[in-house]
């Protein structure tokens, strides 16, 4: 899943970022609301995370914002403030939950993963196509003949492919969904993970497979 984090305190960013990654989420990283507003306005976000106290725009403005132009993106709200009524504007400009500074990271995972799971085309936590499945809490890939952990890259990679069954995902799409917008790979690193998940699924005897559309992309398709 992709996220949009919001955070000006560059430290707690780093940090924020690093342990998100470390649990197989994509995270793209901004440090003022004036970003926060214009990344949140591609809609290619599962979820954002956003401080309210920030330079250019604070966070209940950006919000509030996001939400007038349609964005529905469920988002959490970082506050130092324990005042109310920050919590009521929060919620009020539509947020979805709020989370006072400082937190303990593992309440941080948990509201998050309690607000991806309410939002609007809510996916379970294990993905299933063909006889392939995909454990969202282990990273973990089954198949008929066996299973396997997968790397960041990859549990992100194919859980977009499962979230999207028969449809042609174009290399761009890919690689703004699983690298980011300010990534320095290569677009050929799109072939290099797919070919990587082949070689997995049909080692587990899938019968469902990764197949190229010529100068498009590639999409999850079931061979039986």
């Amino acid at each position: 899943m992709r996220l949009l984090l919001a955070e000006d305190e560059r430290e707690l960013s780093r940090a924020l970022t690093a342990i998100l990654t470390h649990h197989n989420y994509a995270v793209d990283a901004v440090y003022d609301g004036a970003d926060a507003l214009d990344y949140g306005l591609s809609g290619n976000y599962d979820g954002i995370i956003m401080d309210i106290m920030m330079p250019k725009m604070d966070g209940v403005e950006a919000l509030r914002r996001l939400r007038s132009q349609g964005i529905s993106t469920p988002v959490l709200l970082l506050t130092a403030k324990s005042e109310i009524d920050d919590r009521i504007n929060g919620l009020d400009a539509g947020a979805d939950d709020y989370l006072p500074k400082p937190f303990d990271m593992g309440e941080l995972l948990a509201r998050l993963r309690a607000m991806l799971r309410r939002r609007e085309g809510f996916s379970p936590d294990v993905l299933t196509v063909g006889g392939v499945s995909l454990d969202r809490a282990s990273y973990v890939l089954r198949g008929p003949e066996g299973e396997c952990r997968l790397s960041n890259k990859e549990f992100q990679l194919m859980e977009f492919f499962l979230e999207n069954p028969g449809r042609v995902l174009t290399t761009d799409q890919l690689m703004e969904h699983v690298w980011g917008w300010d990534s320095d790979a290569e677009l050929s690193v799109v072939w290099v993970y797919v070919s990587n998940l082949r070689k997995k699924l049909k080692g587990m005897g899938a019968t469902v497979e990764l197949r190229a559309t010529r100068g498009v992309g590639y999409s999850l398709e079931d061979g039986q």
